[in-house]
């Protein structure tokens, strides 16, 4: 049976239309004859996704694990490029099935097993809304201030309605405008990265950078953190752009593509911002307070610096945004949403202005709920990614489009194997990290590291082992116990 909407209408073809004009392609499996482009097209959406000034401030999660500058950059590298690899696994999925990524896990969940898998996805990327908008806000909050102009609770409102504005009306257009805006985000933000390094390189003390202690615990934290901050962060995304792209694209080259243009500039802002945290470690309780108020302090003080500054940064968060809000539209939709996906991605504008609202005039501080959200939704997305991807590999034959709207064919209702893998992954996962102290909600977590007697003041309870358990769980259970379903399908 084919569901009514895994087809769009033959009019709306993507090649050659216009950026203003609203993309029609929901949740439905692309038609053949809108699939273009080669996976080197996937350079500028993952060039963009992380290209944000914000990330530089991501290093100083990684210095409170206790190790020098070496060993820290090197679990950075490891975390990021890593979690990207795994983005371009699931984009392969993309050109397989050319439906969103919560869509074609359908396939491995069941069409209505995988409601717990959309719901965990949807609430990450509007997180993720969230946090663009807020660092921007407060950005522009200290450049105002910094320059003496007007400033308080007027600047952020203006501010905060722009933000928002750009990335709804970014996400609502779709596949287009957010593809055309990331080209001329990537291109500015390069610059302006460079003109920041330019400008502070000063600030770098070269006889701090040693190697430092390592520590296994502190290294695999720090790995992980970057992972969650980057690449996992985006793995249920990883479809949602390769879908457009021929059957025929080389499987290795969008996953080399992905990986190269996600990994690229987080390297860059990640150990630029390890050398600045390292020789003043004073900076990293400023981050925590305000990332990128912390990192426009370090400029000089002038409005043709400032202004342009600040400008390029919104469009590198707003650029990220409006990623996040076009996917998480698909996931609402995935859920079971009637409604046109523009209309989807202005619902999910709505939320991300109702948290921002509360992260900007309430909450006491940034980057402990920040770093809160990031592994208590990056430890059950990773049991997913292990899933999904083995679940993949398992399979010889491309995806059947009908197949995913239809509880009654071949991918059936519930996809016991990789459900029970997600589940088993996030219990035990959970079990292995330990949340902010400012974030009571979560306190039960760690309860495995109670179990098992290890000490409250060891390196291990803040080494974030849950997220790379659950992915591990995900997947290796997947592999072992969906097999024969998979085969079963198939046949």
């Amino acid at each position: 049976m084919v569901h009514p909407m895994t087809t769009a209408p033959a009019s709306t073809t993507t090649a050659g239309a216009s950026a203003l004009k609203i993309e029609v392609n929901g949740i439905n499996v692309i038609p053949e004859n809108e699939r273009h482009g080669t996976p080197r097209s996937l350079f500028w959406p993952w060039a963009t996704a992380s290209i944000s000034l914000f990330n530089i401030s991501i290093a100083g999660l990684l210095v409170t694990f206790g190790m020098g500058f070496l060993p820290s950059m090197l679990a950075a590298l490891t975390g990021i490029i890593v979690s990207f690899a795994l983005v371009g696994l699931i984009g392969v999925a993309g050109k397989r099935a050319s439906a969103p990524t919560m869509v074609i896990s359908r396939a491995a969940f069941g069409v209505r097993g995988n409601a717990l898998p959309t719901f965990i996805s949807y609430l990450t990327l509007v997180g993720w809304e969230i946090v663009t908008v807020v660092t921007t806000v407060l950005a522009a909050t200290t450049v105002f201030d910094r320059l003496g102009w007007a400033h308080g609770i007027v600047v952020e409102v203006l501010v905060f309605i722009l933000v928002v504005t750009v990335v709804i009306v970014a996400g609502v257009f779709g596949f287009r405008l957010v593809t055309r805006y990331q080209a001329v985000v990537t291109v500015a933000c390069v610059m302006l990265t460079a003109v920041f390094i330019a400008l502070t390189i000063k600030d770098v003390k070269w006889a701090a950078l040693g190697g430092g202690d390592f520590e296994l615990a502190g290294f695999i934290g720090a790995a992980t953190v970057a992972a969650a901050a980057f690449g996992l962060g985006w793995t249920n995304s990883g479809a949602d752009y390769s879908r457009y792209l021929p059957r025929t694209a080389s499987s290795g080259a969008i996953v080399g593509w992905t990986t190269f243009a996600g990994s690229l500039v987080p390297i860059v802002l990640v150990v630029y911002g390890l050398m600045l945290v390292t020789s003043n470690p004073s900076l990293t309780s400023q981050l925590s307070d305000n990332p990128i108020g912390a990192l426009v302090s370090l400029l000089p003080t002038s409005a043709l610096l400032l202004l342009p500054f600040l400008l390029v940064l919104a469009m590198g968060t707003t650029g990220s945004g409006a990623m996040d809000l076009y996917s998480s539209g698909f996931s609402l939709l995935t859920l079971g949403l009637k409604a046109p996906r523009a209309v989807a991605a202005g619902i999910d504008g709505v939320l991300m202005i109702l948290g921002s609202l509360y992260l900007v005039w309430f909450a006491s501080s940034f980057f402990g709920p920040f770093e809160s959200f990031l592994i208590f939704l990056g430890v059950p997305l990773a049991a997913w990614a292990g899933a999904f991807i083995a679940d993949g590999f398992l399979r010889k034959q491309d995806y059947v489009g009908s197949a995913l709207f239809d509880a009654q064919d071949r991918y059936g209702a519930f996809g016991w194997p990789a459900l029970g893998s997600m589940v088993a992954g996030a219990i035990v996962g959970w079990g292995l990290v330990t949340p902010d102290s400012t974030t009571s909600i979560l306190a039960w977590q760690g309860f495995v590291f109670d179990l098992l007697g290890v000490a409250q003041q060891s390196t291990w309870r803040g080494a974030d082992l849950g997220v790379i358990v659950a992915l591990i769980i995900g997947f290796c259970a997947t592999w072992l116990f969906g097999r024969r379903r998979v085969q079963h399908q198939e046949a």
